[in-house]
């Protein structure tokens, strides 16, 4: 029986999308299930993919909802105990799936592995060696624009970048899926930032790898797009996954990180957006769902709390 599903979210991805199923099933030698999420394309890249790869699922929704509701498809539609979650944007290299497998199913307590990511545009360059979020409120990924020779152990991050990652599907069962309300950008950060509050560590695995192209959707790293998705959505994710305690305690620093980035996107022309998105992150915290606060989990709040000030350091250091 297969142990692992891998969930393709796809929107207008012609370029990309039959490339990444190639390099998926040229690179693996694991039985897996492949589920293809659409969301409501008018391209022609499911009608290639389907040409190409029958034996795909395909799920095809009737508009474009966003990455968080393509994911939660397919996910709920996987029987597998794992669920691997990969960007059409993606080429997988050689053993990628098994060694992300291998990992995974090292202990129960294991969410999220998460996969070196190296830049499509320059394939000694790493993109992703670790998704990290620190106490200015500050999502990054380490090891960005460093040699791919670099960052070599395993090691535990904070969450996983949900384009090429391995997840336990019990998990979501006790925690939650993916948040709609996101819609795209970050959700990766608060579901991984979830399994911490219950006790769940998410890795990164260096030896799986994949290229990848990054922000083939929005169309560039810095748009008004990413810009209004992210800022809003990061001021949901502190609401939803901070009790009242921990918010006032990291004030100081979110107050001084929401400040620098909000002259840094002025400098690229978005200041605007910038602001009106922190509003949209207040008007969404109201109808957003919240992480209820439990005594028990004390002890993994403070865990969070101690990585959340050392990668302050980390993302300078």
């Amino acid at each position: 029986m297969c142990e692992v599903t891998v969930v393709i979210p796809n929107y207008n991805g012609q370029k990309y999308l039959v490339p990444c199923l190639r390099a998926l099933y040229e690179a693996s030698k694991v039985k897996m299930d492949v589920v293809v999420v659409d969301n409501g394309s008018k391209d022609q890249s499911i009608a290639d993919a389907k040409e190409l790869f029958p034996q795909v699922k395909y799920i095809l929704l009737d508009r474009n909802y966003g990455f968080c509701r393509a994911v939660n498809e397919g996910i709920r539609a996987a029987d597998t105990e794992y669920v691997l979650l990969l960007n059409n944007d993606t080429e997988v290299r050689s053993g990628f799936v098994e060694k992300l497998l291998c990992r995974i199913k090292k202990s129960p307590r294991i969410f999220s592995v998460e996969a070196k990511m190296v830049q499509f545009g320059n394939h000694d360059l790493i993109d992703s060696a670790g998704t990290y979020y620190n106490a200015l409120g500050w999502a990054f990924a380490r090891g960005k624009d460093a040699s791919v020779s670099k960052y070599n152990r395993r090691c535990r991050t904070f969450a996983a970048c949900a384009g090429a990652a391995i997840y336990r599907k019990a998990v979501f069962e006790e925690i939650g899926y993916f948040d709609e309300k996101h819609f795209a950008y970050l959700e990766d950060i608060d579901i991984g930032y979830r399994a911490r509050i219950y006790g769940y560590i998410n890795l990164y695995e260096p030896k799986a790898q994949v290229i990848h192209v990054g922000s083939a959707a929005s169309g560039s790293r810095y748009n008004e797009f990413k810009t209004r998705y992210s800022v809003r959505n990061n001021i949901y994710l502190i609401y939803k996954n901070m009790p009242l305690w921990q918010i006032v305690l990291n004030l100081p620093l979110l107050m001084a990180g929401f400040l620098i980035k909000a002259l840094f996107f002025w400098k690229k022309g978005l200041g605007s957006v910038y602001v009106k998105s922190l509003k949209d992150g207040f008007i969404i915290c109201r109808t957003g769902d919240k992480v209820i606060y439990d005594r028990d989990h004390l002890k993994n709040y403070l865990q969070i709390q101690a990585e959340l000030w050392i990668n302050v350091a980390r993302r300078f250091f």
